[in-house]
C-alpha cells in the first residue's frame, strides 16, 4: 500500500471528511483492521485565505509546494490536495515534487463522464466558479459547465467562508443552496458538482432529487485507487 500525503487544513472540517473517507475506502477494499497509510500536512487556513483574497496565488503556491516537499521527504508516495479552490496552484505543487498529485478535477470529470453526464452545474468558491483552472479540466473531458449568475455565486461563496468553514450549518443556507441548484438545472444542468469540499456538510443526496457529484467522496476514492494500485487484495469487498 502506498502512503498518501494529504495537504489539508483548507478547511480542517473538510480535511476530517477526507481522512475518514480514505480510511473507510481502504477498510472496504482490504477488510479486517486495514486502514490507510497517511501523512498529513495541515496548514493554517487563515493564512491561505488571506492570500486568496489578495490574489497572491504565487505565494499560496509556494506555501503549499513547501508543505508538499515535506510530505515527500517524510515518505509520501502520492499527494492529495484536500481542497477544490487550491487546485488553482496545482502546477506549482507538481513542479516542486517527484511524486504524483491525484488531481481532483480530473477525478470528478471521469466520474461525470462515466455517469453519462454532458452538461453540469458547478458550485464552489467564487474562485472555482469564475476562474478557468477548474472548468478547463472539466471541459477538456468534453463536459459543458454551467455556473450560477453573479448574485448566486456571491451567496455560495459567503456561505462557504462565513458559515461552513467555521463549522456553521444553517437550515436557511441549505434552503438557499437547494434553490441555487434548482436554478442551475433550469439552465440546463443535468447534475451539480459540489465543487467545494465543505458543501457536503450542508447538502447531501438525501436532500434533493438532483444528481450531486460530491468531490470529496470522488477524490478520496481516487486516492484509494492510487494507493492500492497493484495491491493483491485491493478487490476485497467489491
Amino acid at each position: 500500500m502506498r502512503t498518501i500525503g494529504m495537504l489539508g487544513g483548507m478547511s480542517w472540517e473538510s480535511t476530517a471528511l477526507y481522512y475518514r473517507r480514505v480510511n473507510e475506502g481502504v477498510r472496504e477494499r482490504l477488510g479486517g483492521l486495514h486502514s490507510a497509510r497517511i501523512l498529513l500536512a495541515s496548514v493554517d487556513f487563515a493564512e491561505i485565505e488571506a492570500l486568496q483574497r489578495a490574489g497572491d496565488w504565487g505565494r499560496a503556491g509556494e506555501t503549499l509546494a513547501a508543505a508538499a516537499r515535506r510530505l515527500e521527504s517524510g515518505g509520501a508516495d502520492l499527494l492529495l490536495l484536500c481542497t477544490n479552490t487550491m487546485h488553482r496552484v496545482a502546477p506549482a505543487i507538481e513542479a516542486a515534487v517527484g511524486i504524483p498529485l491525484v488531481h481532483l478535477a480530473d477525478a470528478t470529470a471521469r466520474s461525470l463522464v462515466a455517469a453519462g453526464i454532458e452538461r453540469v452545474g458547478l458550485l464552489g468558491t467564487r474562485f472555482t466558479m469564475e476562474q478557468d483552472f477548474y472548468r478547463e479540466r472539466l471541459e477538456a473531458a468534453g463536459l459543458t459547465v454551467v455556473v450560477p449568475p453573479p448574485g448566486d455565486r456571491e451567496r455560495v461563496h459567503r456561505i462557504i467562508f462565513d458559515e461552513l468553514c467555521v463549522g456553521t450549518v444553517s437550515p436557511g443556507s441549505r434552503t438557499a443552496m437547494l434553490e441555487i441548484m434548482s436554478r442551475l438545472c433550469a439552465a440546463g444542468a443535468e447534475a451539480v458538482i459540489q465543487g467545494c469540499t465543505e458543501l457536503t456538510l450542508l447538502v447531501d443526496a438525501g436532500d434533493t432529487d438532483i444528481p450531486l457529484f460530491d468531490t470529496t467522496a470522488i477524490h478520496a476514492e481516487a486516492a484509494v485507487d492510487a494507493a492500492l494500485a497493484g495491491h493483491g487484495s485491493a478487490a476485497h469487498g467489491r
